[in-house]
């Protein structure tokens, strides 16, 4: 599997093909996200699938990519929501890749707090004054 292909899968993720996560991933790969902590290619299609039935519309874009011996990052927006009311997270993804292309560890960073919890009504108004307050 190339890198082409995998942000490909990505990109055009379904609840569909979400469930064909054995393409990408290996079958013992690791996954971890500010959400959660998983292994294996099942415990991975049902991350995939449960985003699909919390957020309305989920797409990725892969804004930029890296790459080095194995390994890659990747750059992307998350969007999901009702037309008009779409929100959007910014993220990278590190990969780790198997002998046969496919994905072996897979580690989200994106920042919890800044782009989600800080839009929740009285979380988000209680974390936008700590910040302000600890800014320099």
């Amino acid at each position: 599997m190339t890198l082409e292909e995998i942000v490909r899968w990505f990109e055009t993720l379904t609840p569909e093909s979400a469930l064909r996560a054995g393409e990408v991933y290996a079958p013992a790969a690791h996954f971890k996200d500010p959400f959660n902590e998983v292994r294996g290619v099942e415990a991975i299609a049902r991350v995939f699938a449960h985003m699909f039935e919390q957020v309305e519309a989920p797409r990725f874009d892969v804004t930029g990519r890296f790459t080095g011996a194995g390994e890659a990052m990747l750059l992307w927006h998350f969007t999901f929501g009702p037309p008009g009311e779409r929100r959007r997270v910014r993220g990278a993804s590190h990969l780790v890749f198997a002998a046969d292309g496919r994905i072996a560890r897979h580690r989200d960073y994106w920042d919890v707090a800044e782009e989600f919890y800080e839009k929740v009504p009285v979380l988000g108004g209680l974390l936008r004054l700590i910040k302000r307050r600890l800014r320099a």
